[in-house]
């Protein structure tokens, strides 16, 4: 285990993350706080923040809580000390070659998403760099 030791607020300033959120994954099981202090506070290290940034950034791609503890889990089982023969680990491997493709897959659709958001946004600074009709029959007179 990393030597230092965080409380949840250092945590959430780190991971951009707010502390109800960082309780509600505590609550689920994605993430439990590697010890507590004397006084009963979680303290976190290095390991537990790195484990919610990978929560962190799946949440926007649209996975589901389950999702996120399936990954974790396999991921776990590839970094633990506990010994895998071949067919566990390619089956791990599998599972995480799955999440990559499915995180691929929602990355291009928010770059469509993306692209017609900023389409609009520029149709509309268009739109209001035109002069009306009302502002081009005023110049008229």
């Amino acid at each position: 285990m990393d030597g230092k030791h965080m409380q949840i607020g250092e945590v959430a300033a780190r991971t951009e993350l707010s502390l109800r959120t960082i309780r509600h994954y505590e609550e689920t099981g994605l993430v439990i706080p590697s010890a507590r202090s004397q006084g009963g506070f979680r303290l976190y290290t290095e390991t537990d923040v790195t484990r919610l940034m990978v929560i962190r950034r799946m949440k926007p791609l649209g996975f589901t809580l389950d999702q996120m503890r399936d990954l974790l889990d396999a991921t776990d089982r590839l970094d633990g000390d506990a010994p895998l023969g071949p067919e566990d680990r390619e089956a791990l491997l599998e599972r995480v070659r799955a999440y990559r493709q499915a995180a691929a897959e929602q990355v291009e659709k928010l770059r469509v998403q993306l692209s017609r958001a900023e389409d609009f946004a520029a149709t509309l600074s268009d739109r209001l760099e035109q002069p009306s009709s009302a502002d081009a029959g005023t110049a008229a007179d």
